[in-house]
């Protein structure tokens, strides 16, 4: 199976390298976030998910933002699925029209929406806390 990977945090890093070791996907490209400082230097750095792709040889697309240009790209890589894992933006229809677009997120919906949804979780003392996948639409 061919799988288009979007995702940037060390979440995302692990869902991303269990697919690289599952021998029935084929991962064809990462999406992840540009380069931004860090640190009291502002040192541009990557997102964490870059250097296992890099390793993998796989190629890295670190748009601003999704749009047509990115379509295409996706596009002619034919993927079967676009797996999406706390990317940090939205997946345009252009996009979602492409292949079947499964969200990996962070909390048991629909609560703790947003950036911090497990953080959220553990800070409150929910008993239970667990991961949602979706298929994703327009909305």
């Amino acid at each position: 199976m061919r799988v288009v990977f979007m995702g940037t945090p060390d979440f995302a890093r692990t869902i991303f390298e269990a697919l690289l070791d599952d021998p029935g996907v084929e991962v064809v490209a990462l999406f992840t976030q540009p380069d931004r400082p860090v640190g009291r230097k502002q040192i541009l750095t990557p997102p964490v998910i870059v250097e296992p792709a890099r390793k993998a040889g796989i190629a890295i697309y670190q748009p601003e933002r999704l749009d047509d240009t990115q379509a295409a790209i996706i596009r002619d890589l034919k993927p079967d699925m676009i797996v999406v894992a706390a990317f940090g933006q939205l997946v345009p229809a252009s996009i979602l029209s492409i292949a079947p677009c499964i969200n990996l997120h962070t909390s048991l919906l629909p609560a703790y929406r947003g950036a911090s949804p497990l953080q959220e979780s553990l800070l409150r003392g929910d008993r239970y806390c667990g991961v949602t996948a979706m298929l994703m639409d327009e909305g």
